[in-house]
């Protein structure tokens, strides 16, 4: 959307470092992006409660739904991202993920896009419905079983 808000949280010595690039790269954030950053952190705990629950439910979904189908995944625990191994296909992660968005039409990020640790992985987002991410899961394991070693 472009309405960003973020704070930092540092030793004062990185916070020095940070805030000369800073203060050339961001004029200040969007006034209504700050009125809103205030009223999350005023009312919005209840909201956040109710986001942590959907979004646990939906790594439990991916994580073992990848896995059943063939896709090795350990559980993430930090952004809402699932980073499964695609080993068992005969794919590099750019093709796997070409291909996949060609024919399933689901779009994961190719692992190399992260550096050379992360060939032979794909990432996948559950910042999504749990329907878009079971149709997705559908859809991955008709391409695992036809790219399968």
């Amino acid at each position: 959307t472009g309405w960003r808000l973020g704070y930092a949280a540092a030793p004062a010595e990185i916070l020095a470092g940070m805030h000369k690039v800073h203060q050339y790269i961001i004029m200040c954030a969007p006034t209504p992006a700050q009125v809103a950053g205030i009223e999350a952190l005023r009312e919005g705990e209840d909201a956040v409660q109710e986001m942590l629950q959907q979004y646990d439910q939906r790594r439990g979904v991916i994580v073992q739904g990848l896995n059943s189908i063939g896709m090795p995944c350990f559980e993430p625990h930090g952004a809402f991202y699932a980073f499964p191994s695609i080993e068992n296909t005969a794919l590099d992660s750019e093709q796997f993920s070409e291909k996949l968005l060609y024919e399933q039409k689901v779009a994961v990020v190719p692992g190399n896009a992260f550096g050379e640790c992360g060939e032979g992985f794909v990432r996948c987002s559950y910042a999504t419905s749990l329907v878009k991410i079971e149709e997705a899961l559908t859809r991955m394991q008709e391409f695992v079983e036809k790219y399968r070693k």
